[in-house]
Parts: C-alpha cells; sequence; structure tokens
C-alpha cells in the first residue's frame, strides 16, 4: 500500500510551486521552480488518477447497498479491481527517486579496446551511431577532440550531447561494446572480434565542482591533426593536467581560448564523475540489483554482423536488425535497459 500522507505532501508541494509561479518569481528563481514542477508534473498526474480509481471503487462498493444500482456495481467492481494493481505500480514507478543528472547534457567518450585497427574502425562506427541517435531525438552533438588513424578509425573521441533528458537516455551505454565481423583489411575472410569502451558521463556545473588553481597544470602544445591540418597553426591546443587526481585532459580547436574552455568543463565533468561514482560505489555495496555492475570495463553489449544481431548481455536482449542500430535506431534498447533499472530499484524498495 502507497502512503497517503507522502502522496499528499508532493500534491501539497506542487501546489505551492503552481501558486509561487504564478505570483511571478524572478529570473533564476523562476527557472528553478519550473523545473520542479515539470518534474513533479507527471507524479501529480499519477497520484490524481490512482485516487480516482479507489473514490471509484469506494462509490462502487456503496452502490452494492442500493437494490437499484447493485447490479451496475457487480458489473463494474471487478474491472475496478482489476486496475488497481497497474494503477499501484505505475504510481510507484512515478514515486522512485530520481537521478538528479537525468536531466542533464552528457560527455561522451569513445576509445578503441583490443583489436588494433579494427577496434578504431568500430570506434568510428559507435561515433556514428550516437550522431544519428542523437540527430533522431533533436539533440545536438558536437565533437569536442578527435583523433583519426590513417584508414579512417578514431584513436579517440570526445563529444558533447545536449538536449532533453541527455543523460537518463544514455548512461546505460557506458562499458565495453564488442564487434564481431569480418574487417575490411581481411582478404581471408575470417570474422575478428574486437572491442572499444564507452564513457557517458553528466556534464558538470559550475556549483558541483570546484577547481583550486594551484591544482592544475596548463600546457599549451602545437595542434596536430590528421591529413595534415594545423600545419601552419601557433601553439593554441591546451593540455590541462589535475594534478591530485592526475586526470589529463586535451583539447585542440583552433582558438587557444575556446581550447582552454573546453578542456576545463571535461576536466570538470570527469572530477564530477569521479564524485558519482565514488558515491555510487558506496550505494551499491547496499545496492543488490541494478542493470549491470555500472563497471566501465564490463563488456555490456556485442554487434554481431555476419548473423545481423545485437546483444545486450545485462538484461539478455537480442535484436536481429543491427544495420538499423548501426543507424541510430537504439530506443528500443534503452527503454528496455531504462525498464530493467526501474523494476530493480522497486524491488529493492519492497525487499
Amino acid at each position: 500500500m502507497i502512503p497517503t500522507d507522502r502522496l499528499h505532501q508532493i500534491t501539497q508541494r506542487f501546489e505551492y510551486l503552481e501558486a509561487a509561479m504564478s505570483e511571478g518569481a524572478s529570473g533564476d528563481e523562476i527557472a528553478k521552480l519550473a523545473k520542479e514542477y515539470s518534474d513533479l508534473k507527471p507524479v501529480v498526474e499519477q497520484i490524481a488518477a490512482y485516487r480516482r480509481l479507489l473514490a471509484d471503487l469506494d462509490e462502487a462498493r456503496a452502490m452494492l447497498d442500493d437494490p437499484d444500482m447493485a447490479e451496475l456495481a457487480e458489473e463494474e467492481l471487478p474491472q475496478l479491481k482489476a486496475a488497481l494493481p497497474e494503477a499501484e505500480h505505475a504510481l510507484q514507478l512515478a514515486l522512485l527517486p530520481k537521478d538528479a543528472a537525468d536531466a542533464r547534457p552528457a560527455i561522451i567518450e569513445i576509445r578503441p579496446g583490443t583489436g588494433g585497427d579494427e577496434a578504431a574502425l568500430f570506434a568510428g562506427d559507435l561515433l556514428r551511431m550516437y550522431q544519428r541517435y542523437a540527430e533522431s531525438r533533436g539533440w545536438t552533438f558536437e565533437v569536442l577532440e578527435m583523433q583519426e588513424t590513417e584508414l579512417g578509425g578514431i584513436k579517440e573521441v570526445v563529444g558533447h550531447i545536449k538536449g532533453q533528458n541527455v543523460f537518463e537516455r544514455l548512461k546505460f551505454e557506458s562499458g565495453v561494446h564488442r564487434v564481431q565481423r569480418v574487417p575490411e583489411t581481411e582478404s581471408g575472410g575470417r570474422i575478428h572480434t574486437s572491442a572499444a569502451t564507452v564513457a557517458v558521463l553528466p556534464e558538470a556545473e559550475d556549483v558541483d565542482i570546484q577547481i583550486d588553481a594551484n591544482d592544475i597544470r596548463i600546457d599549451t602544445m602545437r595542434s596536430s591533426g590528421a591529413g595534415g591540418q594545423h600545419v601552419n597553426t601557433t601553439d593554441s591546443a591546451v593540455r590541462i593536467t589535475h594534478l591530485p587526481t592526475g586526470i589529463v585532459v586535451t583539447s585542440s580547436e583552433k582558438s587557444q581560448h575556446r581550447n582552454r574552455e573546453i578542456a576545463m568543463q571535461v576536466l570538470k565533468t570527469r572530477l564530477y564523475d569521479l564524485e558519482r561514482q565514488r558515491v555510487d560505489s558506496e550505494r551499491s555495496a547496499n545496492r543488490k540489483s541494478q542493470v549491470g555492475s555500472g563497471d566501465r570495463s564490463e563488456r555490456i553489449r556485442t554487434y554481431n554482423f555476419p548473423q545481423g544481431r545485437m546483444t545486450d548481455h545485462r538484461i539478455n536482449l537480442t535484436l536481429y536488425k543491427l544495420d538499423a542500430v548501426m543507424g541510430g535506431d537504439l530506443d528500443e534498447i534503452i527503454d528496455a535497459l531504462i525498464t530493467e533499472d526501474r523494476a530493480a530499484q522497486l524491488a529493492e524498495m519492497e525487499g
């Protein structure tokens, strides 16, 4: 049974936010209120639907005592009772604590793993897959840093994705992605297995991370791009080293000022991610079930080209539509991962 006092508190808070917004708060304040209001709105709608169902049940039970209405009540009651578990489940899902980072933009990092040139080519395929997925959702995808191989593969890429609920949709993409296919470079037609690692980090806000100027070393260096780009440029690339953690971030756009901005943003995001991982590992010591281990060295997915299939190992989901998946059709996989994670959270709360 869902505690009614909690439902009452949520509804009261929603009504307070509605009133505060209509009274015309200041710019920053109204943005904060609007964010909380939009987060609570679907929860309050579920509460209203649940309460309506309970009220209808009470009404139908009362009608049993009225000879004129008893027959109608006997028809309605089984339907209302049958709808109750579903309404309770929907409300419990709505009441699950939200990850504060879900609505944020994200930094995505893709690096080839084992497999040499073929792994670097696969890293490039993953980049295009996420770019197409971002496009299909109306997000913007900006490549911040990319090092390419001579064959057109990728040694490393860092991208910035902005839009609605980016981190919520992409956070389960972190981990090792494995590919099985015949490489274009392979004349014998043998299937090779190679891998690439993806990390998706919620973008840090200034309030999350304060960096002490004494904790960083900033070096400038000559930009070098594939195919002889930036040959005549000045020393515009920037490398920032965070001394306490040893994290190194580089950015090699044409503008040194922009590079410093990008590198600082990526550094803040990585430090914020470290802090989130620390808190998560403390929490997951008590948490019995989650989608995967959250470990980025965990193999999460296999893309098998000869059989045209994609398998997500965390939820045992196999789809025979690899071309569509590589073309950015990821919603079915992501929806299944989110559903599984919510089910695990529910089980934990009930346990």
